[in-house]
Formats: structure tokens, sequence, C-alpha cells
């Protein structure tokens, strides 16, 4: 049973009104109903009798509730105790964030720094054709990411956002004019390459190697940074695939944006260097799996 699921039903149980108990905790009416059917499933018995005027616990109903409640409140006390000392210690967490990124997990940043006033936070640009030396450094203690990644002195915390994939490409590219583009169609095509090593998981994700029938995906100039593989695209020596973010950020009038119609969203999440003991990580990560809580709940 997850957290959020007891704190629906002891609510319910406090309250014995579905309306209130959905009002208390900022979610819908039916959001309440289905955790509860859910609940009961799990049992294998009804926690509640319902009426068209009344809801009463029955004596299983009471007996949960009297198992859960101090249950609950012993681990809140503690999530709370653990924030409330990380709040009044402060301390200082780098994060690095690619571009349009640092704008797409703009409320997550200020989430986290208004529920931990006194910590110093430090934003950094991250370079996404090096994205885990910083990490691996100690220059940053978490680096935005997308993913798949799987090295395994890397933790994965929770997803906050998917992006759609587009093709950046010059304005004088042979295929500027289409309205989109697929995956096939990358045999075509000639991409950017990554100077630093960046792991083939994530690199796949993005740029494949080959097209869905097999064929060779060609990799031509090099690139360093952000704005070499801007200049190396809007030159034509080559085109990019990138999150579409980037074509309200960077609206050259020498590029243009195709998306790419059968191309999965690129799923971006904040990643640590595991063996970094910084407790500020982890208030973190939890901000994002309350905010990822309270949309589902929405």
């Amino acid at each position: 049973m997850e957290l959020r699921d007891i704190e629906i039903f002891l609510a319910l149980a406090e309250e014995l009104h579905f309306g209130r108990t959905a009002e208390r905790l900022h979610i819908t009416a039916s959001r309440v109903s289905h955790a509860i059917k859910k609940q009961e499933r799990r049992i294998g018995a009804p926690l509640f009798e319902r009426t068209s005027r009344t809801v009463r616990l029955t004596s299983i109903g009471e007996r949960l509730y009297q198992t859960l409640h101090p249950a609950y409140r012993q681990i809140i006390d503690g999530i709370e105790e653990v924030s409330a000392a990380v709040r009044d210690t402060g301390g200082t967490l780098t994060l690095g964030s690619m571009g349009p990124q640092a704008w797409m997990i703009g409320d997550l940043v200020e989430r986290f720094r208004t529920r931990h006033p006194a910590v110093r936070f430090v934003h950094r640009d991250l370079n996404p054709t090096d994205p885990l030396t910083p990490l691996r450094s100690g220059e940053i203690d978490v680096a935005h990411l997308w993913l798949p990644l799987r090295e395994p002195d890397i933790t994965i915390g929770p997803i906050t956002h998917t992006s759609p994939i587009v093709l950046m490409m010059a304005a004088t590219h042979p295929h500027a004019d289409r309205t989109s583009l697929c995956l096939e169609d990358y045999g075509d095509l000639t991409f950017v390459a990554p100077e630093h090593p960046v792991p083939a998981s994530m690199e796949e994700a993005v740029q494949p190697f080959r097209t869905p029938s097999g064929r060779l995906i060609a990799r031509g100039p090099k690139v360093s940074n952000w704005d070499d593989q801007i200049k190396a695209v809007s030159s034509g020596q080559a085109v990019l695939a990138c999150p579409a973010e980037a074509a309200r950020f960077y609206p050259w009038p020498n590029l243009v944006y195709i998306p790419v119609r059968d191309a999965p969203p690129i799923r971006w999440a904040f990643a640590w260097h595991t063996p970094n003991t910084n407790p500020l990580i982890r208030a973190l990560a939890d901000v994002t799996a309350d905010a990822s809580a309270s949309e589902g709940d929405a």
C-alpha cells in the first residue's frame, strides 16, 4: 500500500465524507474512491459502509485505522524531523542542467528553494557532449540528464518531464521543407558527433546508430559543446536531434526544426554520483517525487 493511499484512507476514516476528504487532500473525490476500492480489493473486505447519506467504518476498517494511524504519524514525523534538520543546517547543492532544461525544471527548483530556504543553491550549465565528468569529479552534486543512462556508479532519481524529439537543420538543407521526418530518414542524413564520450545508451536514445531497417546513420563533425553543435548545423555540415524546447529558445533565422513523428520522447531525470553523500541530493529527489504525486492526484 502506497503512502498516499494510506493518507487517503486515514483522512476518509476521520472525515467520513468523500467530498471533505478530497478537499482536505486537494484531490478529486473520484481519486479518493479509487484509492479506497483498491485497498479493499487488496485486503479482501469492505473498509467502509456507504449509503446515499452516510459513510461509516466497518469493523475491519476501524481495526486498520487503529493500526495504521500511529505508524503513519511516526513516518511523517520522521520525514519532517530530517527535513527540518536539512533546512536548519543549510549546506550547498550544486545542480547542472542543459540550456532550456533549466527553464523546464524551474518549478521544481523553486519548490526546493522554498522548502529549504537555508540552503545555498548553485545552478550551472551542463555540457550535453560531456554530461558525466562534472558529476563524477564532484564539481556538481546533481545533473539533470536525459535517459536511459546505464552507468553502475550513477543513481537515477524521479522523472521530471518528457520532451518530443525534433531535428535541427540548416534552412538550406534539402529536407528543410518537410513537415515531419521519420527515423528511417536518418539513414539519408549526417549527424554531429560528440567529441567527448557520451554513454552509448544516451546517444542512442536521441541519435541512433542505425535506422529501424538497419542502415548505418552517418556521423559528421565532432563537437565539444552546444554552441559548436549549432554552428555545425547552421553551416549545413550536419543535423542534430534535440528536445523540442530548443526550437523555442534557439530560433535562429538560418535554422529549422522538423518533428520526428516516430521517435520516442526523451525522458529527463535528476541523477547523481552514487558515492556522493550530500543529503540535499535526496531532498531534491523528494521534491520531484512529491510534485509528480501531486500532478497524478490532480
